[in-house]
Formats: structure tokens, sequence, C-alpha cells
């Protein structure tokens, strides 16, 4: 006889007289236990089927029932004409009830709305095959297969979420999770893209090779399997390097009794100290300097800027790592010029050309550079080096060009020319200025440049502008007037609409 006989008939055994069992008295059941022992012996036990019900059938069949930890589960086992047989659950060889009679100890367990087998708080302990079976000749039975579906949970990280790691050095991040079915884990980055470039990528780990600053910040690992809600850690991976240093403007123009601000960018791992020199001097903190910090930017704040405090300054940048250096000008010269001009002209031989600048101080003068621009070379043709200035001598404004009496004549191709302008007094801080180049040619190209001047001198050359001015007008060539043809118009012209101009060309 099996173990899980032997145990039924012992539990029976103990029943006291007429207790209901799944047989109606307890003669009933002595005839059934001696069937069962005559058959365990080999015999026949055709003569106590004599007497009894129809037999009992399933109405349930076997089911995978997937259930998430922590949930309530029910297990069928409803059957027709149950009565005068016995009813057990089995779990392997573990008998869970017998009857109505609930045998494991786990209280957990319970029989519901009649031979259904309830388990609450499903752990993943309880995953297996549950049997339903009834106690025939040949024993019939239903199994139920439970698979504990658990959420994903995130058993560690690298480092416990604190990574550091030294500049171009290589990074490993690791994620590991458990969970039924296995979790996919996917990273992301806090506020940023991933190195790679992705928004995500699936994997327990990521690799992050030759570290740089860019790279630091917050990474978050997801764990999710579908079953419950998705968990994420989070690995704070910090890029150990010397300091970077960014100057938001290396030249910075002020004028007395205003403020002037020096701006450094530091970005330090650790964190860095950052102090202030004049030239070779050590700045400290007075009543008009001011050293202010906010996040990564340094700011050397100096008001009612005097004479004296144009010059050259430095911010130095020291950690663990590392140490930099950076430089900045306080000048009191003008700011570039910015030209205002409409690339293309309105004249074929000459060119209003406009600027602005801007002074705290007033301007007491311009330097304007201008020249027809060089055509391209030709390969394989050697070239004169030019100088950044090859040019004519410097003219005043009201003096005027050899070779035209009267105008701003450009006669010298290629060559640059300039001319001194006087500013007009003014207080403004933006001071605009125009002046009409002639004797240009047509349908060139031109180049200019302009340098202002200050009682703290001449401020650098402005970026080179490129202007044009204007072809032959459309009109004229209909008309078939050229430079090289007026002759032969003056014999053929026929319209008489257009006499009197040709006789005017022809006379000139």
């Amino acid at each position: 006889m099996t173990y899980s006989m032997v145990l039924l008939l012992f539990l029976i055994a103990l029943m006291p007289e007429g207790v209901v069992f799944g047989y109606h008295h307890k003669g009933r059941f002595k005839d059934s236990l001696h069937k069962i022992y005559k058959e365990s012996k080999g015999e026949s036990a055709m003569d106590y089927n004599v007497g009894l019900a129809d037999p009992p059938t399933f109405t349930t069949e076997g089911k995978t029932l997937k259930i998430i930890t922590g949930d309530t589960v029910v297990l069928p086992c409803d059957v027709v004409n149950p009565s005068g047989y016995l009813l057990a659950w089995k779990r392997g060889i573990a008998i869970l009830s017998a009857g109505n009679v609930k045998v494991t100890p786990d209280e957990r367990f319970r029989l519901v709305d009649g031979y259904n087998l309830e388990i609450r708080d499903v752990q993943t302990q309880d995953a297996g095959d549950y049997v339903c079976q009834i106690a025939t000749l040949n024993p019939l039975e239903i199994t139920h297969t439970l698979e504990i579906l658990v959420p994903p949970r995130i058993h560690s990280v690298t480092s416990g979420g604190n990574v550091e790691v030294k500049k171009g050095l290589t990074v490993t991040l690791e994620c590991r999770a458990s969970g039924n079915p296995v979790p996919v884990i996917s990273w992301t980055r806090k506020n940023n893209l991933l190195p790679s470039g992705e928004k995500s990528v699936e994997g327990y780990s990521i690799i992050i090779e030759q570290a740089t600053r860019h790279h630091a910040g917050v990474y978050l690992c997801t764990a999710s399997n579908s079953v419950g809600e998705p968990v994420t850690a989070q690995i704070s991976l910090h890029v150990l390097y010397p300091p970077e240093i960014e100057v938001e403007r290396g030249w910075v123009h002020s004028g007395e009794g205003y403020e002037a601000q020096l701006v450094c960018i530091v970005h330090a791992e650790p964190q860095a100290e950052v102090l202030w020199y004049r030239d070779t001097l050590r700045l400290d903190t007075t009543e008009r300097r001011i050293m202010e910090v906010r996040g990564s930017r340094h700011t050397l704040i100096i008001r009612k800027v005097q004479s004296s405090d144009f010059g050259n300054y430095s911010c130095v940048a020291d950690n663990t790592m590392g140490k930099a250096r950076e430089y900045l000008e306080l000048s009191g010269k003008p700011n570039p010029a910015i030209f205002r001009s409409h690339p293309m002209g309105r004249f074929k031989d000459s060119y209003n050309l406009t600027w602005s600048v801007n002074s705290y101080t007033p301007i007491e003068e311009f330097r304007l550079y201008f020249r027809r621009l060089p055509p391209p070379p030709v390969p394989g043709q050697l070239t004169q080096p030019q100088h950044h200035h090859n040019k004519r001598p410097t003219r005043r404004e009201n003096e005027t060009w050899g070779g035209g009496g009267g105008g701003s004549g450009v006669r010298l191709r290629d060559e640059w020319n300039d001319v001194i302008l006087p500013a007009a007094p003014s207080e403004q801080f933006t001071q605009q200025m125009s002046y009409m180049i002639r004797g240009l040619e047509p349908a060139l190209h031109y180049e200019a440049r302009v340098q202002a001047k200050n009682r703290f001198g001449w401020n650098d050359i402005s970026d080179t502008f490129l202007f044009t001015t204007r072809g032959v007008d459309p009109e004229m060539r209909d008309m078939g007037v050229t430079a090289q043809s007026v002759s032969s118009t003056c014999k053929s012209a026929a319209n008489i609409l257009f006499v009197s101009f040709v006789m005017a060309v022809c006379l000139s």
C-alpha cells in the first residue's frame, strides 16, 4: 500500500462512529476498507461494488493558474455523484485535505464551496502541482499547476548606487534583479541621454569607456516583467577630473563709473577652489570688488570701475586632481564695430557704408579700411605675398585722393585704402557712423574693416564686411548701349525716341 493510502486509513480510523466523511456511515466505510485491503493483497474486490451509487466524475479540468504573490487563489474540484467516495487534496506526497477535513496545518489553506481548495497569501514556495483525487478502485484525479508570478525586485546595484571613476577610465554599471517571469532591465539617464546617445538600452549592465565629466550624472535601472509595477534604482556616477575653465567673455568692455563682471565657468570633481588674480597679484574682496559663486559660475564683480582697474585678470581653479588657469581682459577701449549696411549696393560707382560701435567712453574718431576684393588665385600661378594692410597713405575725411579731383576715387586695385573719420560728439553708448565711398567700379566685390578710438585707445579691428556695387542696368543693356560699342550704336540707332540721348553720347 502507498504512503498516502496508509495515512488516509489512519485518519479515518481515528474518526468517531457515524461521522460523515465522504461516506454515509462507518459501516460502508469498513466495507470500503476491506475492499481496498483485498485489492492490496491482489484478491478480487468485485463483491464490494454491489449497492454503490453511480461512479463519481469531475466537472472541472486541470488548469495552470498564474498567481501573483500575496494574492488568494481557489483551486476548483467539482464532482458529480461524490457520495460514498472519499475526496482528497494532495501536493506531492503531502495530504492537504481528506473529505471535509483539512489535514495540513498551514492556516492559509481551507476548503470552500464543497471541495474547492483556497490558498490565501500565496508565496513563491506554493508553486507546483495540486491534485484533487477521488478514492475509487482506480483513483480519479485532476491536477492544477500553480505558477507563482513574482513582481520584479532589484537586489543590488554597483557600489550601492554611488560610483566614482577617474577621467579617461572605463566604468561598468550593473543592476541585478529577480522576479517571475525574469525581469527585463532597461537603463535611462536622468534629464539626459545615455553616453551612447540613446534614450534607453536593455541589459543588466552598461559600460562607459573613457569617462569624461559629460558622463557624470544619475543613471536609472528599471526592472519590469508585467507583474505588478516596475521598480527602479538609481546610480550616481561621479567622474573625478581636474578643473576645466570656460570664460564667458575673454574681453570685457566697461567704462569709468560703471560696473564690470568677469565670469569664469569652472567644472571640476571634486569641487575646485577658485581664486582671482590681477596680473600676478591675488585679489581679495573689497568694498568695490566682490567674488560671487553660483554653481559652476564664478564672477568677479568690480563696482564703480576706475581707469586703474583696466588690465589683465585671471581665474585659477585647483582641486586634488589638478589645476587650471584662464585669462580675461577688462578694457575701456570701444567694442569692435558692427556693420549695418546691406551687402548689395544701390549705386554702380559708390557705396554707403554704415556701422555702429558700443562704448561707455565717447568715440573720438574712426579709421575705415576698404579695397576691391582680390580675384581668386589661378591654380598653379605664383602670387606675391600680401601683407595685412598693403595700403595707400592714410587720408583724413576732408582730404582728396590723387587722380580724382574733389572725389574719393579708388584707383589702386587690390590695395587697402584707409581714411580717418572724426566722430560726432555723443554721450550715447551706441554710436553709429556712415561714409560714402566713391570712385568704385560697377558689379565688383569689395571688402571693408573699421576701427574706433576713444581716450583709452584703438579697439580691435572689426570683422571683414563684404559688399557689391550695382551692375549695369538691364534697361541699358536692352537699348544696346555699352561702353565698348558707343560708336556703332550711334550709326545704327533707328528709334527716334532715343536720338537726343545717342547724339549726346556721340558728342562726348
